[in-house]
């Protein structure tokens, strides 16, 4: 299973950056326009929401755990800022993954 984690923090890095490195090709290497084009349609709404929600949701937990048993809160935070939720959730589990 944590092969399968390994992968997901892979592909957590190489999908967004792979599209905003198209973005930026398409706009002249310009973020002019990127973050209104979140919420362009309804469809893009609803899932920039339920990612924010579930990034939001992870956060949390990672505080409430920090402070029932000190974890090293920053290894999970620098990635879902710099990268996103796709790195930081596959990579928590990958560290917390119990092997039999």
């Amino acid at each position: 299973m944590r092969k399968i984690y390994i992968i997901l923090c892979i592909l957590g890095i190489a999908l967004p950056y792979y599209n905003l490195i198209n973005y930026l090709k398409i706009n002249n290497w310009s973020m002019d326009g990127f973050f209104s084009l979140l919420y362009e349609n309804y469809a893009v709404s609803m899932i920039s929401m339920d990612l924010t929600v579930a990034a939001s949701s992870f956060l949390i937990f990672l505080i409430y755990n920090f402070r029932k048993k000190p974890i090293k809160i920053i290894r999970y935070l620098i990635p879902m800022f710099l990268v996103g939720f796709s790195l930081a959730l596959p990579l928590y589990l990958y560290d917390t993954h119990k092997t039999n």
